[in-house]
């Protein structure tokens, strides 16, 4: 019998962990968008250091102040132990026999990414991380996508209404409210202190957005025209995108649909308010449209980073439902 238990026993914990050695993962930790990054303090302080605080340190696109993309602490090799290798996002340089990069997930808590860069010397090292900047990016920013979306999970809001209207599904927390249904155009907001988090959803016709000359012409005059009739301002006044601001423009998806992100600011001019957006235009093919989500913060003198970040997990958590469902 005492054999039977034990083998049940080594059964159930192999099971908890599909890593090869069988190892029993505790969960990971760390606060949204820091990264650790080990390697030796004289490699941190000399041009290694550097090249990785200029990929991975620096301004966010779209803001109005300069706030870092990521917060950063670095630490040698023989400090990352215990505790510390709990963190959900690591960034190991590594001096090797060869150069690359690599992604290991899982290594020593669950969920956890880490990136591994290897060279032979420092102008190698510097070389890979300048070559693979927007790889190792994208790694942390989706294992940090990830994790706010299951922060967000904890308390969602019901999302029937958007389902209804727009045949999607959207995860956001029960502290935004719906400030507007109207049959074509949705707006949700939430209070924050000294300001304000927004959501916009809408849908617009192909002819709207011009693909071949000027996208990011197209897509302002779209979001001015929509947003100024939609967006509750003072009498005479429009919510429109700040002229003096050039939008940052990139193609990527949502929910496997092709997609236009755009980052700039808007403002509404004789207020004084203005603020960051961050705008998904979504080729939803299938329904002979285009899904417009948008976020936009209201928050003067203060950082918007985390705002705007909880914004994009949002609207990039969209799904597109099944309409024979």
């Amino acid at each position: 019998m005492r054999k039977i238990i034990l083998l049940l026993t080594l059964f159930a914990l192999v099971a908890c962990n599909d890593k090869p050695e069988g190892k029993v993962l505790s969960s990971s930790s760390g606060v949204l968008n820091t990264l650790t990054v080990i390697m030796p303090n004289d490699m941190w302080a000399g041009a290694v250091g550097e090249a990785v605080r200029e990929k991975l340190a620096g301004p966010v696109n779209g803001l109005p102040q300069v706030e870092p993309m990521f917060e950063i602490n670095q630490m040698p090799e023989e400090a990352f132990t215990g505790f510390m290798r709990k963190q959900r996002t690591f960034l190991k340089i590594e001096q090797g026999d060869s150069s690359g990069v690599s992604i290991i997930n899982d290594e020593y808590a669950r969920p956890q990414t880490g990136i591994i860069v290897k060279g032979p010397s420092e102008e190698a090292i510097i070389n890979q991380i300048a070559q693979d900047s927007a790889k190792i990016v994208n790694a942390v920013k989706k294992a940090e996508f990830t994790e706010k979306i299951r922060q967000i999970s904890l308390s969602l809001k019901e999302d029937k209404p958007l389902q209804h209207a727009f045949g999607i599904s959207m995860k956001f927390p029960t502290a935004y409210r719906y400030a507007k249904k109207d049959d074509n155009f949705f707006w949700i907001r939430k209070d924050i202190p000294h300001g304000d988090m927004n959501i916009t959803v809408y849908e617009v016709p192909y002819s709207m957005v011009d693909r071949d000359s000027n996208t990011v012409g197209s897509l302002i005059k779209m979001r001015d025209s929509i947003g100024g009739d939609n967006i509750t301002v003072s009498e005479g006044m429009r919510f429109i995108t700040e002229a003096a601001f050039a939008p940052y423009l990139e193609e990527t998806t949502i929910d496997g649909k092709p997609a236009y992100q755009m980052k700039g600011m808007w403002e509404v001019k004789g207020r004084y308010m203005a603020g960051p957006f961050v705008n998904f235009t979504v080729d939803d093919k299938e329904n002979d449209r285009y899904l417009v989500l948008e976020g936009f913060v209201f928050k003067p003198s203060a950082s918007k980073r985390d705002n705007l970040f909880e914004l994009e997990s949002i609207l990039r958590s969209v799904k597109f439902l099944d309409q024979n469902e």
